[in-house]
């Protein structure tokens, strides 16, 4: 019990650390904050809204063009009665302008660096430099493929979305508990491979070689 107490003091001690690092090794900025849930009502909202969607189109079986087209004619109508509105006077806040709905260009910038960046990494993996993570590459699109004949791909972007935004939170919450057991269990799986490389690998004879000159 006192070695456990000590080992648990001692994951607490750099719990901050470690979670500052994970919190910084994420981008520390508004996408870490949702993942984090930094701004409850903001992540929540985005899983509500992806909950939504995956219920239409999965559950529901709802037509992806009739809910584009109705979306669209929605928005029509919303922006047509408040141009109309607005030009009475009769509220005092106005439609936006088309400066206000265009997307800036900062937003395709980043967009298309995230595109560089993963065919730069892609290219990099495929070369073969590192041949460890080119093997858990292609382990894990093979993973992959083989989930997705069992998931549909809307399906499968939602549990991957869910994951994002559900596993840091509880790593978060229950940091000191799982470093515990990990480390816990990397030492014990240590500690097994020593005994079994000490009791069989090692009492196994091995060959006797002799080394012949040639005259």
């Amino acid at each position: 019990m006192a070695v456990y107490g000590y080992e648990m003091d001692e994951h607490r001690a750099s719990s901050s650390r470690r979670r500052r690092s994970l919190y910084h090794n994420l981008g520390g900025g508004r996408l870490a904050d949702i993942m984090f849930w930094k701004n409850k009502k903001e992540s929540g909202t985005i899983l509500a809204v992806f909950t939504l969607i995956w219920f239409l189109f999965e559950v529901v079986e709802y037509p992806f063009i009739t809910f584009l087209c109705q979306i669209l004619l929605i928005s029509i109508f919303i922006f047509l009665i408040w141009s109309y509105i607005g030009s009475s006077q009769l509220i005092q806040r106005k439609p936006p302008s088309i400066n206000d709905l265009k997307v800036s260009e900062s937003t395709w910038r980043f967009l298309f660096t995230k595109i560089n960046w993963f065919i730069i990494n892609l290219y990099d993996i495929s070369s073969g430099k590192d041949f460890r993570l080119l093997f858990l590459a292609v382990v894990s699109l093979w993973i992959l493929s083989v989930v997705g004949n069992y998931f549909s791909s809307l399906t499968l972007l939602y549990i991957v979305f869910v994951g994002l935004e559900t596993v840091p939170m509880l790593y978060e919450l229950y940091e000191e508990e799982l470093t515990y057991a990990a480390s816990k269990s990397g030492r014990d799986m240590k500690k097994l491979l020593n005994n079994f490389n000490s009791k069989v690998i090692n009492k196994i004879p091995k060959a006797q070689t002799k080394s012949r000159r040639t005259m």
